[in-house]
């Protein structure tokens, strides 16, 4: 007799929670603490800093692509059973996972595939010859962007949690009870 697995969105609730903790703290850890750090002893004014930036930047963006991807699915998937949980049978609730959900990847789309590449170029000296090395006017626009999507995506893993907290206290009183 073959066994079946039973579909249990319930499942995919501390799956989000857990992913959306680690991103949070991992993105606080990056623009709090190691960039400050790379700022203050002068690597960020020396020309090899963009190559190292950029390999970075690629390895956590990556990062951030898997995060997304699985606190997406498991959106999607705790949308696809109602159940007992808050996010699950609260429309207006799910409606906003969703797209908190939604806006994270893309807001990892657009650092991973737009600002972190053009950073990366424009980091780059061309001039061997040159003494110092100045940073091009454009990099400060696309610093602001990044800053301005970073905040976007600091306030939607967030609420994000925050919408997800409840839900898995009250998973674990439900399964203390029973």
């Amino acid at each position: 007799m073959a066994s079946r697995t039973v579909f249990s969105p319930a499942r995919w609730l501390p799956w989000v929670m857990a992913v959306g903790v680690f991103w949070l703290s991992s993105s606080l850890l990056l623009d709090l603490v190691i960039m400050p750090v790379m700022y203050t002893s002068g690597m960020m004014a020396e020309p090899s800093f963009a190559p190292a930036g950029y390999s970075l930047f690629w390895t956590f963006n990556r990062l951030e692509l898997v995060c997304a991807a699985i606190i997406l699915t498991g959106v999607l998937a705790l949308r696809k059973t109602p159940g007992e949980f808050d996010v699950l049978t609260s429309g207006s609730r799910s409606r906003w996972a969703l797209g908190i959900g939604m806006a994270l990847l893309g807001v990892t789309l657009i650092c991973t595939y737009g600002l972190t590449p053009e950073m990366g170029a424009l980091g780059v000296s061309l001039d061997t010859f040159a003494e110092t090395y100045a940073a091009p006017a454009a990099m400060d626009w696309l610093h602001g962007a990044y800053w301005c999507l970073e905040a976007l995506k600091l306030l939607g893993l967030g609420l994000l949690t925050g919408l997800c907290y409840r839900d898995v206290n009250k998973g674990n009183d439900i399964e203390a009870i029973s």
